[in-house]
């Protein structure tokens, strides 16, 4: 089974200075490009040195070096979200130039240490995958099955209500999909629908 990755619950930032040059790191859960791109634009200082990003989403990565020599800041920034696992962030380093010229390699460190370090800090959650299913049940069994289902760990994100009964689409992990439907096979004893759209 692969790693499952992880996001971060809420915005954290980190700072410190390296031969002078102030950076400050800025990291958040990004749901999408449009997303990420919205948080650079909300948290970077237009009169900042340089503004440097990556972020990670379902559809895809992009990095900036913003004025950095090529793949100095950007990609390092990328691959620090990449080895702490993450998906779904965006991560925005701030460099205010102090005098002091890092060269290249002082300059990866720098931008992806200062990456790290702020992802490191940032409250996570793993993502767990889920199954979206819908299912109905009779009106005299509802209650019952309900919370048998809930208790199973299934969120029931729309309940409808039909001449012959209720119906539900639940989001389950993929890890209890089976168990949770031998339990709603059980519960409607056979009579319910059940299905994986």
């Amino acid at each position: 089974m692969a790693d499952l990755l992880s996001t971060l619950t809420a915005a954290c930032s980190f700072e410190e200075e390296i031969k002078k040059s102030r950076f400050i790191a800025h990291a958040a859960p990004a749901a999408s490009a449009a997303a990420a791109l919205a948080f650079f634009s909300e948290v970077g200082d237009p009169t900042a040195t340089h503004n440097c990003w990556a972020y990670k989403t379902a559809e895809g990565y992009r990095f900036n070096d913003d004025g950095e020599p090529g793949g100095t800041a950007g990609r390092p920034i990328l691959q620090a979200i990449e080895g702490k696992g993450l998906t779904d962030v965006a991560v925005l380093v701030i460099r205010y130039f102090g005098g002091t010229k890092l060269g290249t390699g002082g300059l990866v460190r720098a931008y992806g240490g200062c990456a790290a370090k702020c992802l490191d800090v940032a409250p996570k959650q793993v993502i767990v995958p889920s199954a979206t299913v819908n299912c109905t049940c009779n009106y005299s069994d509802a209650e019952r099955v309900k919370a048998r289902l809930t208790q199973a760990g299934a969120v029931i994100s729309d309940e409808s209500f039909g001449a012959e009964g209720v119906s539900w689409t639940l989001l389950i992990p993929v890890s209890d999909l089976q168990a949770v439907q031998a339990l709603y096979t059980d519960q409607t004893k056979g009579k319910g629908q059940w299905t994986v759209p």
